[in-house]
C-alpha cells in the first residue's frame, strides 16, 4: 500500500447534552455512517481547531444552541459502520447554556429529541452506545 492509499482515522467530536430532568438529547442521522440511527450531536474537528471549540461550534451549527461543557465523558470510536471510515471522537458532558434546540441541518438530520436514559431509541449510533 502506498502512502497515497494509506487510510488513517479521522477526528470528530460529540456532546452528551443532558437537561435538568436527566434526559439525553439525541439527533437522528440521515447520512452514513449509521444512517437512520439516533446519536449524540457533533461533527468533524477542523485542522488547527481546539476540540472544545469544535464541540461548541458543531452543536451550534446542528441545533442552534449554545452549550457549556461539563467535562470529558469518554473517547468513542466508529469503525466501518456503513461508510468504511474510522472515526475517533472525544465526547463531552454538556448542558444548554442558551437557546432552544431546533433542526438546523434537515438535509443531515431527521429530527432531535430528549430521551430518558431508561428508554433510549433501539437504533443508536456506536458512540452513543
Amino acid at each position: 500500500m502506498t502512502k497515497k492509499e494509506a487510510r488513517v482515522p479521522e477526528v470528530g467530536c460529540r456532546a452528551a447534552i443532558t437537561n435538568r430532568a436527566g434526559q439525553l438529547l439525541l439527533i437522528q442521522r440521515l447520512r452514513e455512517p449509521e444512517a437512520g440511527c439516533w446519536g449524540l450531536p457533533g461533527g468533524k474537528i477542523d485542522f488547527g481547531e481546539q476540540v472544545e471549540v469544535a464541540v461548541v461550534r458543531e452543536i451550534s451549527e446542528e441545533l442552534g444552541v449554545e452549550i457549556a461543557l461539563d467535562g470529558l465523558a469518554c473517547i468513542a470510536q466508529t469503525i466501518k459502520c456503513g461508510d468504511g471510515r474510522h472515526w475517533v471522537a472525544p465526547v463531552y458532558h454538556a448542558h444548554i447554556a442558551a437557546g432552544t434546540p431546533s433542526l438546523m441541518e434537515p438535509e443531515k438530520h431527521g429530527g432531535w429529541g430528549w430521551f430518558d436514559l431508561e428508554s433510549l431509541p433501539d437504533e443508536l449510533t456506536s458512540p452513543t452506545r
